[in-house]
């Protein structure tokens, strides 16, 4: 069994917990433990060298009932349909507990983009456009970024669909750039809402986040900027890491200064050729072993297992990344008294800015950024309050209660539309 198998195995269990907390039956939740489409294209591009290949995507859509679909692309070696069914459906609940109007879809391609150009990148990348056509659209389902693309293949897939269309569409997909209708405050947005919900934590357990030592697995979009916000915020960042290695400095890291060397106008560096004095090189797992106050884990999927978690010694955990707590593992963390904000609310700023983006192409508005962060951070600290409401009235994790929001509300909306749906 793959480990992307066992990933979309996670959701149905959190779903079935939940409703059983509920009180549902399996008639009432079945509708969530399936897809509504999912469509697999093979693209065949020509490389530079004039040689030809042939790369597998994916464009899956969980759930329309609450509004269009959305959700990220990401550009990944281990990218899997199961993957995909998996992220779409955390878009679906994501969306749902912070009560935007969207439902969740998700999309992948087989390529690790680190061995192509970027010419090869914009082929492959409007190939896939093409290929995904029917389904995408700002009524329909809109793309943003994800692991492994940005802004720049936003506006490929913007320009390609465009094409088709006859004239510009900038509503068909989020993050883009500025200058063709992208939103001030996204490139931050999803590591601003980590560092709202470490913030508010920290604030409803009554310890101070001023001092406070993180340690971060994952510096990439999201944990950086979580790093940079949390340290103006007054926390100490004592560890990150990223695919290459560890960096630990007891008397805190400069969040500003990695992030200048890992991002150099181009391809990101990595951390395995930073140098500090002040500093060692550590494992992930060590990094995640760390006597910290909190966790950030930013990374990819599974990073906190069974094997891990008797070994955590933080007394909060922020999901940053999607899905990075397996099950079995957050049954240790719960007996163990650590608590861990999940990743449906956490990691939500991202997709509540893109909504701010979507909403201002169709009205053809511009957001300064401030209204941005002050809207973003209204709705998030009310997001916030649902679940842990509901976590302290039904006596559940705050996973639990962020799935019974979204379900209750997803259920509602079925019930308002009616038996066909």
């Amino acid at each position: 069994m793959t480990k992307s198998l066992k990933i979309f195995e996670q959701v149905i269990e959190t779903i079935d917990n939940a409703a059983k907390i509920m009180g549902l039956s399996e008639n009432d939740i079945v509708f969530l433990k399936h897809t509504e489409r999912e469509l697999t294209v093979n693209l065949p591009i020509t490389m530079d060298d004039g040689s030809g290949q042939v790369f597998k995507g994916y464009r899956v859509q969980h759930s329309s009932l609450r509004g269009p679909c959305k959700g990220g692309l990401r550009y990944h070696e281990d990218v899997t349909l199961q993957e995909v069914q998996a992220l779409a459906a955390w878009m679906t609940f994501k969306c749902a507990v912070v009560n935007i109007p969207y439902g969740g879809s998700k999309g992948g391609i087989e390529v690790d983009p680190s061995k192509l150009s970027d010419k090869e990148l914009e082929r492959l990348t409007r190939r896939y456009t093409a290929a995904i056509l029917p389904l995408i659209g700002p009524e329909k389902d809109i793309p943003a970024p994800d692991v492994n693309t940005n802004s720049t293949v936003m506006g490929w897939i913007m320009d390609t669909y465009s094409t088709f269309a006859g004239y510009t569409v900038p509503g068909v997909v989020t993050g883009k750039p500025i200058d063709i209708g992208g939103s001030l405050g996204r490139n931050s947005a999803t590591g601003r809402g980590v560092m709202f919900m470490t913030r508010e934590i920290m604030h409803r357990l009554g310890k101070p986040l001023i001092g406070a030592k993180v340690a971060i697995q994952g510096f990439g979009k999201v944990g950086s900027m979580a790093a940079m916000l949390l340290e103006n915020e007054g926390a100490k960042i004592v560890a990150v890491s990223d695919v290459s290695t560890g960096i630990y400095s007891a008397d805190g890291l400069n969040a500003e200064e990695l992030i200048n060397y890992t991002s150099d106008g181009g391809r990101a560096r990595l951390l395995k050729d930073y140098e500090n004095k002040k500093a060692k090189k550590i494992t992930n797992e060590e990094l995640l072993e760390l006597d910290v106050d909190i966790l950030i884990p930013a990374a990819t999927e599974n990073q906190l297992t069974e094997d891990i978690a008797d070994k955590i010694r933080a007394t909060v955990i922020v999901e940053g990344a999607n899905g990075p707590t397996t099950n079995e593992a957050e049954k240790i963390l719960k007996r163990k008294g650590i608590m861990l904000v999940p990743d449906i609310l956490a990691n939500a700023g991202g997709v509540i800015v893109s909504y701010f983006e979507w909403v201002q192409n169709i009205q053809s508005l511009m957001w300064d950024e401030e209204e941005i962060h002050r809207a973003q951070e209204r709705i998030m600290i009310r997001a916030f309050n649902d679940v842990w409401n509901c976590s302290k009235e039904k006596e559940v994790s705050l996973r639990e209660g962020a799935y019974i929001v979204a379900i209750d509300r997803l259920l509602r909306a079925k019930k308002i539309r009616g038996q066909l749906i």
